[in-house]
């Protein structure tokens, strides 16, 4: 654990630290109290889950030096300002926003409550205590779509979507690049939800992508239900966030996983000792915050040991999922050489050749 935090490099803000009323109620004796907001049901797998973890494990580590409470299923609207805003009013030193919409909220309650330290994950927006984390799931998902070009049968592949924002749009494409680095012919189909969490829309797309002709699906949203749905049509599925197979034991491949408890650790280790900055992370697979699941027994062994050697590149940074040319799906070259900037990934806003769907009009 001592090496992998020590790997995660949390880049300050510019603003200084500011001494805040948890740093000193903790140095008095007092728990430092710590909030996380959930944008949708802890369950036992997904994207809430993997923050779950993460609590959990600061609670083991720090024991009485902290004292935790989560809220889950919060809308991304009043209701999560209302509950981010309720916890700095509670004295909570600490408040980890877990959804990309809390991201405004955030802001505005920062504002109001300057000696609480805030943190957003995956969100853009900083301030003098307010930071951003967030993990590189593109790098998980290049590598899931190399196995994807190895194994579909159809060269149909359906990815099921929460929102057409950068960090979906990250995955969709790196999935895209990576089936098509093995597989030219294969295309990625992608279905909308407009949700995080909706299991009966979730099933909904994938159901209709298997019956398309994609033999592979895949998802950005939190529930099970898309690796449930191909289980349940004999068909191979990719999990998201956690390790899903035990919700599709033949059907699950693998998943790109998120692990956050480094990151909290390392966070709440910073507030008590006094000296936290806002940070501005992006952590990867080289820092443990990007994992793949095991492999499925699917999945042949040629293939595994290609994709052992493709994430061991992934880790010493010889292969990127944006390496240039970076082609979208009308033929224009977005990026040409070398890896792409995050500046460029951070505003990614179209799909890349492979990709067989169009964006939603704005």
């Amino acid at each position: 654990m001592n090496e992998r935090r020590s790997a995660l490099k949390l880049i300050a803000a510019a603003a200084g630290a500011s001494a805040l009323p948890g740093l000193a109620r903790a140095q008095g004796g007092a728990p430092l109290k710590v909030g996380f907001v959930y944008v949708s049901p802890i369950g036992d797998a997904g994207w809430t889950f993997q923050h779950e973890l993460g609590r959990r494990e600061i609670v083991k580590a720090f024991g009485p030096k902290i004292e935790t409470r989560f809220v889950e299923s919060v809308p991304e609207g009043a209701d999560a300002e209302r509950v981010i805003r309720e916890m700095a009013q509670s004295g909570h030193g600490l408040v980890f926003a877990t959804s990309f919409g809390y991201m405004n909220y955030v802001e505005r309650v920062a504002r109001a409550f300057p000696k609480t330290a805030f943190l957003h994950a995956t969100g853009y927006k900083t301030g003098k205590n307010m930071g951003v984390y967030n993990a590189r799931f593109y790098e998980g998902r290049y590598l899931n779509g190399v196995i994807a070009g190895y194994m579909t049968k159809s060269n149909v592949l359906g990815y099921v979507g929460a929102f057409p924002i950068p960090e979906v749009l990250q995955g969709i494409n790196a999935f895209a690049r990576g089936a098509r680095s093995v597989n030219p012919n294969a295309e990625v189909r992608v279905i909308w939800v407009n949700s995080w969490y909706d299991p009966g829309k979730e099933r909904e797309a994938a159901n209709t992508l298997l019956a398309q002709n994609a033999d592979i699906v895949t998802h950005h949203t939190d529930s099970t239900a898309v690796v449930q749905a191909a289980e349940e049509r004999g068909k191979w599925a990719f999990g998201y966030h956690s390790d899903m197979s035990k919700y599709g034991p033949k059907a699950h491949l693998s998943a790109t996983t998120h692990h956050w408890g480094n990151f909290y650790h390392q966070t709440v280790e910073q507030v008590l000792a006094g000296n936290w900055q806002p940070p501005r992370l992006w952590g990867g697979m080289k820092d443990g915050m990007v994992k793949l699941a095991p492999l499925g027994p699917a999945v042949p062994p040629e293939v595994r040991a290609k994709i052992e050697k493709l994430e061991a590149d992934m880790v010493s940074g010889a292969l990127h999922a944006f390496a240039g040319p970076v082609v979208d799906q009308d033929g224009k070259t977005r990026h040409a050489n070398g890896p792409m900037s995050d500046d460029a990934l951070g505003k990614m806003d179209y799909f890349v050749q492979g990709v067989a769907s169009r964006l939603p009009k704005r």
